[in-house]
């Protein structure tokens, strides 16, 4: 009675043992599952736990001075287009258009980004979470995509000058800008028509992110940053080696001596078609370096076409070309030599100049790509990783940091795209009123 009650009673302690052992195992199961959740440092930002104050009121003063400058500079860029002459050239529109998406960041995404980091959790409801998720991949996506536009734009002027010279028309590049923003549209747009994971509605504690849905992580990614930095990348090698064999001509030539004026003439038509698109229309001219007295008076309409500019010969009428000055010069000092000496100076200096602007382009190309890799490639890295990475959970801070990266190239870019380019610093001087 005694051994039976005892082997009942430690079949029930063994029957209650084996009930807590599958009870903590299910626990420690659901918890492990909760941890191994795709995106779970995302999750992380929504449990409420908030920054610490000085963190907190050091990202927010950091944060903010980066919204405004990124709405600052993207606005000079586009008010500079529009206001200041010599930046009135169809192929500029890709610079207003890429300002545009970057403004549309600063302006529509980041301050919500902002908030949500601050408090810790989303606060404004899952229609709004909707729709601020689906404009940050537009907007991001339009900009990489400009980038790519404007690479493209410098490779057909590179590669084809003069066919494309004729070929870049307004309604041409604006049906290209068109193109890029559908094309954005295509791929922000299909987690509103159910591509996605979201739940029907923001529970506490419910994160506001992206879709982890594999496939469209997948057709985004490809769409927004892999295949844009394919073509980038080899549309900037291809430029880089351009530029290089150009100095290696130039370099040549300067060896050999100066070639006769009407050579030349055709020469440097292609040439300086070269060195004008990879500084992105930058002026070969000589301008500013060879004759300082033209560089602040009016721009030209030689300046202002849609065409390359043309290394005009002697007696040329085109301001544009800085031809004017060796122009008199030639109609009164007839054929002689003291003339062919002059157009001779002449054409040393200008290859001079478009030398060094030819240095100068494969730099900025250096910085454009550098930069652009930089801001993006670890969101998108992240981006494709967690998904298909159960066990990865990076933490929020790093997750916030990597997001920020990316968002720093709407405010870089306007700088990148303007510093090396003279008439922009003058624009921006003008709308500031600094002399």
């Amino acid at each position: 009675m005694s051994m039976s009650g005892s082997a009942a009673g430690g079949t029930m302690s063994a029957s209650a043992a084996a009930a807590g052992s599958a009870s903590s195992a299910a626990v420690q199961l659901s918890d492990y599952e909760s941890e191994l959740k795709p995106g779970c440092s995302a999750g992380e930002v929504d449990t409420g736990s908030t920054l610490p104050f000085w963190e907190a009121a050091l990202a927010t003063l950091i944060l903010s001075f980066l919204i405004i400058s990124t709405i600052l500079g993207n606005a000079l860029v586009i008010l500079s287009v529009f206001t200041y002459r010599p930046l009135r050239i169809v192929q500029n529109f890709f610079i207003v258009s890429l300002a545009v998406a970057d403004l549309a960041v600063a302006i529509l995404v980041m301050p919500f980004n902002v908030a949500y980091l601050i408090l810790g959790k989303w606060i404004f409801g899952i229609h709004l979470c909707k729709l601020w998720l689906t404009c940050d991949v537009l907007c991001c996506t339009a900009s990489i995509l400009n980038l790519c536009a404007i690479a493209l734009d410098r490779f057909w002027a590179i590669t084809d000058p003069i066919n494309y010279a004729q070929k870049r028309t307004l309604k041409r590049v604006l049906g290209t800008i068109a193109g890029v923003w559908v094309l954005s549209g295509a791929i922000s747009s299909p987690p509103l028509a159910g591509w996605n994971d979201w739940p029907e509605e923001l529970e506490p504690g419910t994160p506001c992110q992206l879709t982890r849905r594999k496939g469209y992580v997948v057709y985004s990614a490809l769409g927004s940053f892999f295949v844009p930095l394919l073509i980038m990348s080899l549309v900037y090698l291809e430029i880089f080696l351009a530029t290089r064999r150009r100095l290696r001509e130039r370099a040549k030539q300067s060896r050999l001596g100066p070639m006769p004026s009407g050579l030349r003439k055709d020469t440097d038509d292609n040439e300086e078609s070269v060195s004008s698109e990879t500084n992105h229309n930058e002026k070969s001219t000589p301008r500013s370096q060879a004759k300082p007295s033209l560089v602040d008076d009016e721009p030209t309409e030689a300046q202002l076409g849609t065409t390359p500019p043309k290394a005009s010969g002697p007696g040329s009428s085109s301001r544009g070309s800085g031809t004017t000055n060796a122009g008199p010069q030639a109609r009164q000092g007839g054929p002689g030599t003291a003339t062919t000496s002059t157009v001779y100076q002449f054409i040393e200096e200008r290859q001079r100049i478009s030398l060094s602007k030819e240095r100068r382009a494969a730099r900025t190309l250096g910085v454009i790509m550098g930069v652009f890799v930089v801001c993006w490639l670890p969101f998108f890295l992240m981006y494709v990783i967690l998904p298909f990475c159960l066990s990865c959970c990076p933490s929020e801070r790093l997750v916030y940091f990597i997001t920020w990266l990316g968002y720093i190239n709407s405010a870089l870019n306007p700088l990148i795209y303007t510093i090396f380019n003279l008439d922009y610093r003058r624009a921006f001087r003008r709308l500031l009123h600094i002399r």
